[in-house]
């Protein structure tokens, strides 16, 4: 007898001013989070570091945000494994993809290591250059 095959959840960030990604089931826009890019001394760092984390993810709106997100993305992934889909793909965008949406992809991530399910995370664009005006 076959087993049940997971469903696969692609989890990705990115950054909005290098152009939305193709092929996604749901895009999360996190502009709205404070900006990292504004403090001088966390602009060069990106949303992996701690503190920049925490700037992003322990703010009202960050924690508010993940109170609502969780939940969301769990009866999504119950919805497509539910329906038989093999994959659902997750954008979390932010301008340039290196802070805010690096930190709330990470959080969501850990979320999911507590569900039955299969997932990959990726950063698009956390590699481009952090210095351009946002």
């Amino acid at each position: 007898m076959k087993s049940k095959e997971l469903l696969e959840v692609v989890l990705f960030s990115f950054g909005f001013k290098y152009g939305a990604p193709g092929n996604v089931n749901v895009i999360w826009d996190v502009r709205f989070l404070p900006n990292p890019y504004w403090v001088e001394e966390l602009r060069p760092e990106t949303g992996r570091v701690d503190k920049v984390a925490a700037y992003v993810l322990e703010s009202d709106e960050g924690r508010g945000f993940l109170a609502l997100i969780k939940p969301m993305t769990a009866f999504l992934v119950e919805q497509n494994s539910t329906a038989g889909k093999k994959s659902l793909h997750i954008g979390i965008g932010c301008t340039g993809g290196r802070h805010r949406s690096v930190a709330m992809t990470e959080a969501l991530a850990d979320f999911l290591e507590g569900l039955s399910i299969e997932h990959t995370i990726f950063h698009r664009d956390i590699e481009r250059d952090g210095n351009d005006k946002q």
